[in-house]
């Protein structure tokens, strides 16, 4: 059913816990399922120095928010804007069909940390 790169994110997750003295800190809820994801991050000259998460829900919303943390960490506020979701989902392996919500809501959450970061 699930993809071994997204079991690995969900046993292994990268990044997870807060990061001290964020830039900014952004948590939403899915109100559907009831997941809840939450982004702490650290800018430095411009990009991501760091990203942590922290999760509450399903097993491919705690890896789509792992496997994320990765993708980021280090890109410009316009590289990390312009990350798809579907590339996301290659990410962790692909999702079933009934869990893409989980890279959206790992998208959502990002998007409201970043809405934070003053230029």
């Amino acid at each position: 059913m699930y993809s071994a790169q997204l079991l690995d994110h969900f046993q292994n997750p990268r990044n997870a816990g807060d990061v001290a003295d964020a830039d900014a800190i952004a948590e939403i809820e899915n109100p559907a399922c009831g997941d809840v994801l939450r982004f702490s991050l650290k800018m430095k000259s411009g990009r991501i120095a760091e990203i942590r998460f922290k999760a509450k829900g399903c097993v491919p919303s705690m890896a789509c928010a792992s496997a994320l943390t990765e993708l980021v960490a280090g890109q410009t506020l316009d590289e990390t804007r312009s990350l798809r979701r579907e590339t996301l989902i290659a990410a962790v392996g692909g999702l079933p069909q009934a869990s893409t919500h989980a890279a959206q809501l790992a998208l959502d959450a990002l998007a409201a940390a970043l809405r934070q970061v003053k230029p």
